[in-house]
């Protein structure tokens, strides 16, 4: 994972409180969320279930997206993260499934809602 950044979206709960971040280390960062070490927006309101993360060769790519993806409707956000995870299933319960995701080569570009062109992003 040398060289990985992730812009990433937990929730709550199915259509509860959303949170997007970014990181260099997916799974650290999750147990991060998960311990609640880190005071703040996601130990207040309980959001640690991975729901959406798209991987980047640059930081500045990734946090590029993250301030995309927060600039975006509350619709949006819920119709990317259906559109890759339709069950919204939470990743960080398969450690293993996720350590496989991020080590994988980059999925097919496609285009989402309110963006200008097309994103590579990670397709779960």
């Amino acid at each position: 994972m040398i060289g990985s950044y992730f812009a990433y979206i937990l929730a709550s709960r199915r259509n509860g409180t959303l949170y997007i971040g970014v990181t260099n280390d997916l799974a650290r960062r999750m147990s991060e969320h998960k311990a609640k070490l880190v005071p703040g927006f996601t130990r207040k309101y309980g959001v640690d279930k991975l729901v959406y993360f798209e991987e980047y060769a640059s930081i500045l790519e990734a946090r590029a997206r993250e301030r995309s993806l927060k600039r975006w409707q509350r619709a949006w956000k819920i119709a990317l993260i259906e559109k890759m995870n339709p069950a919204m299933g939470r990743f960080d319960r398969r450690v293993g499934f996720l350590t496989r995701l991020v080590s994988r080569p980059s999925a097919q570009a496609r285009e989402e809602p309110g963006s200008r062109g097309h994103r590579t992003g990670r397709q779960l």
